[in-house]
């Protein structure tokens, strides 16, 4: 837990030197913009699916999703490395190919792939920060998607080329694309982190500002109320 500690205590000191007790969700988040949707998209087939995406801590990016309407399960965890490295202490090290990831199962008949796509890229993060998130930094925070079938990963490969033609960001997206990766749960104490912590600091600094953009930007998709994960689901 040394690297994510040394990162509240960056932003304890940041909240000291700011004269304030706690900051609002405006003051650090990052810049978050409506991106188009993708114009290539699914058709709904089967009754539930899964996508499986990464981008940065996976607090904020599990706390998103939570958030978002036809989403019945949202589940921090590990993707891109083996299951003998799918742990925080050895993930942490930057050196296992795992990403910080979250496993997203959904209705695509009430939300398609590339609607879960848009909010990832709009609101979850940035995608134009190589190998960083926020304060944190190391392959394991990369913008990365682990697309579930063939079709997923045409979809967001079609999306990332329509993004970076379009300019919709002042930086090329970065996000790369990872098939044929399992993903592995993480430790119970990281489900469901942002709910139940909203007073830290690193939460309500990086992570409770992109719930509210998607509040914001997307309310048609937007729960007020999360779909929190048990433990043993997040197992399954």
């Amino acid at each position: 837990m040394l690297k994510r500690v040394l990162s509240w205590s960056a932003v304890a000191a940041l909240v000291l030197a700011a004269g304030a007790a706690r900051w609002t969700a405006s003051s650090a988040a990052e810049p978050v913009r409506l991106v188009p949707p993708p114009a290539v998209d699914e058709t709904a087939a089967a009754p539930t699916e899964t996508a499986v995406l990464a981008g940065g801590c996976f607090w904020g990016v599990q706390g998103v999703f939570q958030h978002v309407d036809g989403v019945t399960a949202a589940v921090s965890g590990y993707a891109g490395g083996t299951a003998g490295t799918a742990h925080y202490e050895m993930t942490s090290s930057g050196t296992t190919g795992h990403a910080e990831s979250v496993r997203i199962t959904f209705d695509p008949h009430r939300i398609t792939y590339g609607r879960l796509l848009q909010i990832y890229f709009s609101v979850a993060h940035d995608p134009t920060e190589l190998n960083r998130q926020g304060p944190d930094s190391g392959t394991q925070y990369r913008s990365a998607i682990f697309p579930q079938s063939p079709e997923q990963a045409r979809i967001a490969a079609d999306y990332i080329a329509q993004l970076n033609q379009a300019k919709a960001f002042p930086e090329p997206v970065v996000t790369t694309v990872e098939p044929d990766k399992q993903f592995y749960p993480a430790e119970a104490y990281h489900q469901n982190y942002l709910t139940l912590h909203p007073d830290q600091p690193y939460i309500a600094i990086n992570d409770l500002p992109k719930v509210s953009a998607l509040q914001q930007l997307f309310p048609d998709r937007y729960r007020s109320s999360p779909v929190l994960v048990e433990t043993a689901q997040a197992a399954k």
